[in-house]
Formats: C-alpha cells, sequence, structure tokens
C-alpha cells in the first residue's frame, strides 16, 4: 500500500489559507461601500441557502409548484396541496435538508448543490429516513409492524447544480456507484444542471426559476468586475428587471440573501482548499513523520484533519460538512471530540 501525509510546510499552508478566506469574508461585510441606509446587520447564524430560502418557505409555495410543475410536467394549480415536511435539525440530530415535501402522494426531496458532489445520493439516502420515519410517526393508523403493505409516498430526488464547474444540463447519480460490490440498497438521484443558459426549456417553464438562475449569474459576473459580494449584489438587485417576480422578495430580504452568499461563496473556498491540499497530499509518499497507510485511510483521515482545524478556525458547521465531504453524524463525533479536548 502507498504511504501519503502532508507535510508541515504544507499544514501550514492550509492554516494560512483558511486565515486569509476568514479575513475576507470580515472585510466583505464591514466594507465600507455598505454604509447606506438601506443595509441591514448580517447575522452570522443563518446557515440557510439562497434557494431554500427562495423555492422553500411557504410563503412562496406558488413559486415551489411551480418548479414542480416544470420539473413533472404537471399543471397542478392549487399551491394548497403542497405540505412542506423539510427536516429541522433540532429534533434530527442536526440533520437538515434543504427541501422537502409531499404532494398527490409524493415525496420530494430536493437538495442545491454550489459545487459537484457525487456523494449526494447516500445525503438522499439519510434525509429519506428520516422523512419517512416522520411520516409513519405522524400519519394516523400507519403501523409498519402491520401484516398489512402500508402505502407510503413515492419518492422523487432533485439534486439542482449551479457550481462553476461544467456539468451536463441532467444526470443520474446511483448510491450504488459508491459501493465495492453488489448492494441490495439502490437510491437514485437527478442532478439539474440550473445555471444560466443550462437546461432552457426547464427555465423558461418555470419563471421563479429563471429568474433565479439569472440572479446568481449576474452576481457572479458582478463579482469578478468588482471583487466585492456587497457591491456585486447591490449592483445585480439594480440591474434585475421589474417585471421580475423574485425582486420585491430580494429587495426586502437583501441583509439575509447577502449573508447567504457570503456562507455559499464560502463553502466554495473552502472545498476548493480541501481538493487542493488532496493534491498536494497525493504528491508527497514516503514520509516517516505523520505517514498513513493505505490511500483510502488517508484521504479519510485527511478530510477528519481538515474538518477540526475548520471546526477549530470557527468555520460554520455547514460549510465544514460540504466542503469536506464528511457526514452529519460523523461531524457531530468530531466536535464533541474537540469539545472535550
Amino acid at each position: 500500500m502507498k504511504s501519503i501525509t502532508i507535510s508541515i510546510e504544507e499544514y501550514a499552508k492550509m492554516q494560512a489559507t483558511i486565515k486569509k478566506l476568514q479575513e475576507e469574508k470580515e472585510q466583505s461585510k464591514h466594507s465600507p461601500e455598505e454604509n447606506d441606509t438601506n443595509t441591514e446587520v448580517i447575522n452570522s447564524q443563518h446557515k440557510d441557502r439562497l434557494f431554500k430560502f427562495v423555492f422553500g418557505k411557504p410563503d412562496n409555495k406558488p413559486w415551489t409548484l411551480s418548479l414542480y410543475n416544470a420539473i413533472n410536467g404537471t399543471d397542478y394549480t392549487d399551491p394548497n396541496e403542497l405540505d412542506f415536511n423539510t427536516i429541522e435539525d433540532a429534533l434530527y440530530m442536526k440533520m437538515k435538508n434543504d427541501i422537502s415535501f409531499i404532494i398527490h402522494f409524493e415525496m420530494n426531496l430536493w437538495e442545491h448543490q454550489s459545487s459537484y458532489n457525487p456523494n449526494m445520493p447516500l445525503r438522499f439516502l439519510e434525509y429519506a429516513g428520516a422523512l419517512y420515519s416522520k411520516y409513519g410517526e405522524t400519519t394516523e393508523k400507519f403501523n409498519q409492524y402491520s401484516s398489512t403493505l402500508q402505502r407510503i409516498p413515492t419518492p422523487r430526488c432533485i439534486c439542482f447544480y449551479n457550481g462553476t464547474e461544467e456539468q451536463p444540463e441532467s444526470k443520474l447519480l446511483h448510491l450504488s456507484d459508491a459501493y465495492a460490490g453488489k448492494g441490495d440498497i439502490e437510491v437514485e438521484v437527478t442532478m439539474l444542471n440550473i445555471n444560466f443558459g443550462k437546461n432552457k426549456e426547464l427555465l423558461d417553464a418555470c419563471k421563479p426559476l429563471y429568474e433565479y438562475s439569472w440572479l446568481i449569474d449576474r452576481i457572479r459576473c458582478n463579482h469578478k468586475s468588482t471583487n466585492n459580494l456587497n457591491n456585486a449584489v447591490n449592483k445585480t438587485v439594480e440591474e434585475m428587471p421589474d417585471d421580475f417576480i423574485i425582486k420585491p422578495f430580494i429587495i426586502a430580504n437583501r441583509a439575509e440573501v447577502k449573508n447567504m452568499l457570503f456562507e455559499e461563496y464560502d463553502e466554495e473556498k473552502y472545498k476548493n482548499l480541501f481538493i487542493e491540499e488532496g493534491r498536494e497530499e497525493g504528491r508527497v509518499e514516503g514520509r516517516e513523520e505523520g505517514r498513513v497507510e493505505g490511500r483510502e485511510e488517508g484521504i479519510a483521515e485527511n478530510r477528519i484533519s481538515t474538518a477540526r482545524n475548520l471546526l477549530a478556525s470557527g468555520v460554520s458547521n455547514d460549510i465544514i460538512i460540504n466542503s469536506t465531504g464528511i457526514s452529519a453524524v460523523e461531524f457531530e463525533k468530531i466536535k464533541a471530540e474537540t469539545e472535550k479536548n
């Protein structure tokens, strides 16, 4: 087996990068350009994604239904038929999904990713287990131990991707792809690329999704030219056409929108840092100090080590989980161990 490790110099480089990213975030939050009267204080504890904020709020059910219709080719008109059952982390061991709801006896699980993650089927498996458990507990006369077959809503798993890495318009992800051999459980996730200019038919069929895709694309463009996320968001809102359905919502919640974008931009930065760290790790072999035997063991240990470092640096839980790819359960164990020490 190959031996892999990271050197002291590489570890120091990683820590320096983490510190730099945190400083950039603080500078953006307190930028002089943000002293206008329309700016609110950003709540650093808010961890929801912008996609969830737009399509997962009960007040925005018509937008959620419009997106559901666009995906499934249906024409339902009553938003009240849609029943949100999104997992709240307070009740499910820090587990928290983006959007889930039941409509016409379908259990819809929607996740948003700003970076490609081939491990999404495993995440969906965890979420589905919690959601079906919740369904059984809250459904009258449901008895999973009955000799009579108990009907459950049909699961539909969709991952909405709008990262900067090039991906196809549609892609199927399978849990079985991660198996070392043949397995008895399968989870299929449809990943839809919702970047502006992709999946034109889908975006045209759902105006709120089209507008959301345009919003993210324009913010990215403006961020490149201004190098300041606050300014990029303000400029984009000014450029947004007045007939956009989501414009009043974005303006009314501008501070929350900025905060969520800070989190998502940080997540992408930290994930790229983790990937680069892994590349450096792969180049260094055979060193005695800190040796980790085996590539798989080394990668797993690297993820845990990175999670600990990010946790000690004050990075948010969601960013750590999403950027390193560790499970929520594993993260809680790492957090508990860190707090003991």
